[in-house]
């Protein structure tokens, strides 16, 4: 199984001495990769990391306006046509999306076409949203919680050497004021990372983002800007991470909250309950998502997931730090450290399944790297990540490298 969404604690004993920082909530561009046209979910209104301003850094980074295909990420009524280009290479696989070790491999090529719901003027408006890519990373984002082979499940879909298409977006939406509401197939709210490569600043993933939170449902959602400072979340799924299907009985809410605490910080609340289709019945998650601006230079990001299933007795509990350190307009230092504890999950095995797919268990991950932009269009991730835990008897160290390039 994978995936489920959870909540935070303030602990900052798990940031080692002389750590950088780590990194960042599902649904946002935290290293700048993306452009405004590649902002692939709903939580928008976190803070980011400040670039550092040209005139302290001492010369001019050089970088343009980055080019879009078509629409040029507008917000308005005009019609947006991009994506992106990931490639990447790493030396081991733990079965977090990086599955194909020793092999450079294209992850995602991804196109999207959009056109916004903009009703800033008040008035009903209309807009929709089509994801779909290829890659290595394809068949971890097809709907794996449908009933058979429906969707992008179809194995039509699947492709030798690990390669898969997944269609991970297909979603209408109707706004007026201050509330929108999508209707189809879209991305969660829950969480920091995301699917789409250009909005993490890590090539790896969270082992919480993999095993504890949902990538994908099938439903309504609706959002409702309160003020200023507070946002709304609220619908019904079919589940989790399935494509207009339902698995059995699945029916589950999707809500929560995001807070705008001060001009530097804000927090995130997203929960799940109920069926969740093929991960189980009677089960609750919730995602928490504290961001703070620390200084101009450095963003620092705590995460916390819990998921209880009460169907399978599958009980997870994680908890991240992320940071950033933001040297110039095109180079930025990052990590992540986590501890991930859950049990009754086999979608977490590192070296091809040595972790016990039952007992409760800690599992440890620290990641350091950086990302460089080339120009406004391509970045670069290297990184290195260090994978423990005392109770599975396992160590590893992987070392990987990506480039980006959107359009």
């Amino acid at each position: 199984m994978k995936r489920g969404k959870s909540g935070w604690m303030f602990v900052v004993g798990l940031i080692g001495s002389g750590a950088l920082g780590l990194s960042g909530v599902q649904g946002q561009t935290i290293n700048n990769v993306g452009t405004p046209a590649t902002a692939v979910s709903f939580q928008d209104d976190a803070a980011t990391p400040a670039p550092v301003a040209e005139e302290a850094a001492g010369c001019d980074s050089g970088l343009s306006e980055p080019w879009t295909l078509f629409g040029n990420g507008c917000s308005d009524s005009c019609l947006n046509i991009g994506g992106w280009f990931a490639m990447g290479i790493h030396t081991d696989s733990n079965d977090l999306f990086n599955s194909n070790p020793d092999s450079f491999d294209l992850s995602q090529g991804w196109l999207f076409v959009e056109k916004e719901a903009n009703s800033e003027n008040g008035e009903l408006a209309f807009g929709f949203r089509f994801d779909g890519m290829y890659g290595v990373d394809g068949p971890d984002t097809q709907s794996f919680g449908n009933p058979g082979t429906e969707w992008d499940m179809d194995p039509a879909y699947t492709r030798g050497g690990n390669y898969g298409w997944a269609i991970p977006q297909l979603y209408g939406e109707v706004a007026l004021g201050d509330l929108s509401v999508k209707i189809g197939h879209f991305y969660t709210l829950a969480g920091y990372e995301v699917v789409g490569s250009p909005d993490n600043f890590f090539y790896s993933h969270a082992i919480s983002m993999y095993n504890s939170e949902p990538f994908t449902h099938t439903g309504a959602v609706a959002t409702y800007e309160m003020n200023d400072c507070t946002t709304l979340y609220g619908g019904w799924t079919a589940g989790w991470d399935t494509g207009f299907a339902q698995f059995g009985e699945g029916s589950s809410f999707l809500g929560g909250f995001s807070r705008t605490l001060n001009d530097d910080a804000s927090f995130t609340y997203i929960t799940t309950f109920g069926n969740l289709g093929a991960r189980g019945d009677d089960a609750y998650g919730h995602s928490m998502v504290l961001d703070m601006q620390m200084t101009e230079n450095m963003q620092w990001v705590i995460q916390s997931d819990l998921l209880r299933v009460s169907s399978t007795g599958e009980d997870n509990f994680s908890l991240i730090h992320n940071m950033f350190y933001t040297l110039s307009d095109r180079l930025t230092f990052g990590r992540r450290t986590e501890w991930w504890k859950g049990d009754n999950v086999t979608g977490y095995a590192p070296h091809g399944g040595d972790l016990p797919s039952t007992g409760s268990h800690s599992h440890y991950a620290n990641t350091a790297g950086f990302n460089y932009k080339a120009t406004s269009n391509l970045t670069v991730r290297p990184e290195y990540r260090y994978n423990w835990s005392p109770a599975a008897g396992y160590k590893e160290s992987i070392f990987g490298v990506d480039f980006v390039m959107t359009f």
